[in-house]
């Protein structure tokens, strides 16, 4: 990849084609964009007060326009957009306490719909969790118990949700700690209080579930879905007059908790805990105890306002800003802590453990690889160095280091950790257990004697493969292998391993070995070596050849060797060339993929795979022409729709969200193992980055237009777009001057 120098004064740039700029306006669209009023709404100086343009409803809506999504959806689909939660929770927390609109829904919460089912205490976005469902209720009915809310009772802000359930006549206001929630319910009628523990559901499976009483206010229990438990312990503001229990223990089973007669406000404090409900109650004791409402959602907005100060932005429009600091909200709600304030924790056995450190889900590695886990390893080091030995402790047990979905990314992941000095995990052995994921049989990489012996995946003959066809995935598989290898290949040159840097080294360019020259496309082959025929690169499928992309979707898919991609293409002007026809063929109405939506041209915003391909025109000295993109995506592809709320696809645990912050702040980590950021234009006049050593890095702008003149680090010249992590580790000021 290109290196930094301080040699060169001045970066001249050709202009960008009136052709292309033309193809670009047509292909944006207008869904949802903010009125001229709004985006002229500036305010000078930094922002200090992040926390009122963060919009926790940004992702839940959903996306309708089929000229946006790119086809028109099948009856009945709701195109995956977005999946993002409203609800109350503090960074990285166990809990995550959100309403819930449709069980089996994403994120459980659908802005769209009209009722509200329950609140429940653990989310994602990805049709998991929603765990403990609790709907205040004041009078009968069958079940599901569920009621109607108007919109205009519902707000949301970091670590607050609230709203009225018109049915039953309670306002509900939600607040939350790391493993405890906070509800206070207020009863229109005080004379029937009642509480649905609607323990039966979850968006798993719920195998079995428990409720108790553990005092006279207080009622324990857990949900249990396959080998895992959520243990819980409610205490009431009064007393529990009785428990009444409807097929206990089953799914689609239920208790209601009844209070009786009594004061209109009602309070419930409930802690989590994933070994037992005595650490669930011990967890709501220490973290909220006898704290009011008022005071624990004042620290939890403490928290996020330290957290996100840590990325200061001025200039730019009120909607750039609500869009950034919404976004960068949202990259820090997974993975999500596991272990208990008194550090014990259930490992993949079974086992209770206990450890001073955190212990935490895994990333959901093939999305947030990217650019999330830079962005957490950035501005939240120690809790990435405790996500890194959580993966450790799983992979003790099954000699793996564990993988989420596709590829083998806790490689590039640890590598990028490793170079950003993050510490507090045992490098050695995470080093051991990916070179058992690199060579090693029956773990995360599957094919992996295949792609050793012949440096590619194939695919077997499928006649008339659908979007559906389930295969190897042998091209994502193969481009995916040679990125992994290529950043466990510095891992082992940072721990003296020469053997393995030159073996790693050589697969890193494996590449190659799935470009098919005659027709410059990333393209399946068969066993006996032969391409994939017949061909068509503009048909999306699932898991043959390529895993939720199409072949000009992964066809510049080299983050760390693009000047080997570009020569692979012929040099800088084919490789040019071909990506103008990447952002211009227009997609086919025809082919539809329910994750895969929102396009320029060929190019997918609304799905991981090609989200590096806006930054390509880099390697071919045009970053004019990547800005053009760029600019397209960050002021049409983000806050969508009718009510301006949408995604144009998956956030992916923040995959999309730190997507839209990266490239908003002007520096992205085109390839995460190498830290550094290829730098483009910010929207904004300057983006002050706070890391947590102290130093202050400061990135400004001078000029009116959106074409590169210059770049300057600390008063030289830079020659080439890549800035170092050591240079904002040590702060400083990057300035770009635009013509």
């Amino acid at each position: 990849m290109p290196m930094l120098t301080t040699e060169r004064s001045v970066i001249h740039l050709p202009v960008l084609p009136a052709l292309l700029l033309l193809l670009l306006a047509i292909s944006c669209r207008t869904a949802g964009e903010p009125s001229d009023d709004e985006l002229s709404a500036t305010e000078p100086g930094y922002v200090t007060d992040p926390l009122p343009y963060v919009n926790p409803f940004l992702g839940t809506a959903p996306l309708t326009d089929p000229d946006f999504i790119g086809y028109t959806p099948p009856e009945g689909w709701r195109v995956w957009a977005g999946l993002t939660f409203p609800g109350s929770s503090l960074p990285n927390a166990m809990v995550q306490l959100s309403p819930i609109t449709e069980y089996g829904s994403g994120a459980g919460y659908e802005y769209e719909d009209g009722e509200i089912i329950g609140f429940t205490h653990t989310n994602k976005g990805h049709w998991n969790l929603c765990n403990i469902p609790v709907l205040p209720v004041s009078n009968g009915g069958g079940h599901p118990f569920s009621s109607t809310f108007a919109k205009d009772s519902e707000s949301a802000s970091p670590a607050y949700y609230g709203v009225t359930l018109e049915d039953y006549g309670v306002a509900v206001r939600l607040t939350s700690t790391l493993r405890a929630g906070f509800h206070e319910y207020t009863y229109q009628n005080p004379a029937e209080r009642k509480v649905l523990f609607d323990l039966g559901r979850s968006n798993n499976r719920v195998r079995d579930w428990i409720i108790t009483e553990a005092g006279d206010d207080r009622v324990e229990g857990y949900q249990q879905m396959g080998r895992e438990k959520i243990f819980f312990s409610a205490r009431f503001s009064e007393p529990v007059k009785s428990i009444t229990r409807e097929l206990p223990g089953e799914q689609e089973g239920y208790a209601i908790v009844d209070l009786g007669t009594g004061n209109e406000v009602v309070t419930l404090r409930i802690g989590l805990s994933f070994v037992s409900a005595d650490n669930a109650r011990e967890n709501l004791e220490v973290e909220i105890g006898d704290r009011d409402f008022e005071s624990v959602h004042a620290a939890g907005e403490e928290v996020w306002s330290e957290l996100l100060n840590r990325v200061q932005v001025d200039g730019g429009t009120a909607r750039e800003k609500e869009l950034f600091y919404s976004s960068l909200y949202r990259a820090f709600l997974w993975p999500a802590l596991r272990s208990d304030g008194n550090g014990e924790f259930t490992d993949e056995s079974g086992t209770v453990r206990q450890e001073s450190r955190g212990f935490y889900t895994n990333p959901s590695l093939w999305d947030t690889y990217r650019n999330k886990l830079v962005l957490l390893g950035m501005l939240r080091p120690g809790v990435t160095g405790d996500i890194i030995q959580s993966m450790i402790v799983r992979g003790e047990e099954s000699g793996f280091m564990p993988t989420f979905f596709h590829g083998d990314h806790a490689a590039p992941f640890v590598a990028n950790a490793h170079a950003q000095g993050i510490d507090n995990f045992d490098l050695q052995r995470a080093y051991d257990l990916l070179l058992n994921n690199a060579y090693k049989e029956g773990g995360t990489r599957p094919h992996i004697r295949e792609y050793i012996e012949r440096g590619y995946i194939s695919e077997p003959v499928v006649e008339n493969p659908k979007v559906e066809t389930v295969t190897s995935a042998g091209v994502s598989k193969t481009l995916e292998y040679a990125h992994d290898d290529y950043a466990l290949s510095l891992l082992a040159a940072d721990l003296g391993d020469g053997a393995q840097v030159e073996k790693l080294g050589q697969r890193a360019g494996n590449y190659r070995n799935v470009f098919d020259p005659s027709t410059r496309f990333m393209r399946g082959r068969l066993d006996d070596g032969t391409w994939v025929t017949p061909f068509n690169p503009q048909f999306p499928y699932y898991e043959y050849m390529y895993r939720e992309a199409n072949g000009w979707q992964l066809s510049f898919y080299a983050p760390h060797d693009m000047e080997g991609l570009v020569e692979l293409y012929g040099g800088a002007e084919a490789f040019e060339e071909k990506l103008d026809s990447f952002f211009t063929v227009p997609w086919n109405p025809e082919y539809i993929a329910r994750n895969i939506s929102s396009f320029i041209g060929q190019y997918c915003h609304g799905n991981q795979p090609d989200h590096e391909a806006p930054y390509a025109y880099y390697f071919a000295d045009k970053p004019e022409k990547s800005q053009a993109i760029l600019d397209t995506i960050l002021q049409h592809y983000y806050g969508v729709g009718d009510d301006g709320l949408a995604l144009c696809g998956m956030d992916d645990a923040g995959e999309m969200s730190s997507w839209f912050v990266f490239a908003a702040a002007g520096m992205y980590p085109l390839s995460p193992a190498d830290n550094e950021y290829l730098v483009s234009i910010p929207i904004f006049d300057r983006v002050k980055w706070t890391l947590p050593a102290g130093k202050v890095f400061t990135v400004s702008q001078d000029g009116n237009s959106r074409e590169l003149q210059s770049l300057e680090l600390n008063g030289r010249a830079m020659d080439g777009y890549f800035l170092p992590y050591q240079a904002i580790v040590d702060g400083g000021e990057l300035r770009i001057t635009t013509w």
